[in-house]
C-alpha cells in the first residue's frame, strides 16, 4: 500500500508562509524552512508591538498636554490633578487633540480647571 502524504494539504500550508514572506530579502522569501522562522519571529514582533504602540501613543499625548499646559502656566502634572478634582472625564488622548488642534477649546479646559 503506498504511503499517504496529503501533499495538498502540504503544499497549501507551505504555500500560507511564503505568501506571508513576500517582499522579504534572498532566501527568506524564497526557502520554506528559513521563511517559516522568519515568518513567525515577524508575527511575535506584530504581537508584542500592538502592546508597544499603546504605550508609545499615551507617552505621545503626555507630552503634546504638557508642552499645551506649559503654555498657559500649568505643568501637566498640576493639570491632571485639577481634572480629577474636578470630575472633568476627559481623557489624555482627547486632550492631547485639543491641545494640538483647538488650542483656544484647550485653554477653555485650562480655564475651568484654575
Amino acid at each position: 500500500m503506498p504511503r499517504s502524504v496529503n501533499a495538498v494539504a502540504s503544499r497549501r500550508r507551505r504555500k500560507k508562509v511564503l505568501n506571508l514572506a513576500k517582499g522579504y530579502w534572498g532566501s527568506r522569501s524564497k526557502v520554506f524552512t528559513i521563511a517559516k522562522n522568519t515568518v513567525e519571529k515577524g508575527l511575535q514582533y506584530a504581537y508584542r508591538d500592538r502592546k508597544v504602540k499603546k504605550r508609545e501613543f499615551r507617552g505621545l499625548w503626555i507630552q503634546r498636554i504638557n508642552a499645551g499646559a506649559r503654555q498657559h502656566g500649568i505643568s501637566y502634572s498640576q493639570l491632571i490633578g485639577k481634572l480629577a478634582a474636578k470630575n472633568i472625564g476627559l481623557n489624555r488622548k482627547v486632550l492631547a487633540d485639543l491641545a494640538m488642534n483647538h488650542p483656544e477649546a484647550f485653554k477653555a479646559v485650562i480655564d475651568a480647571v484654575k
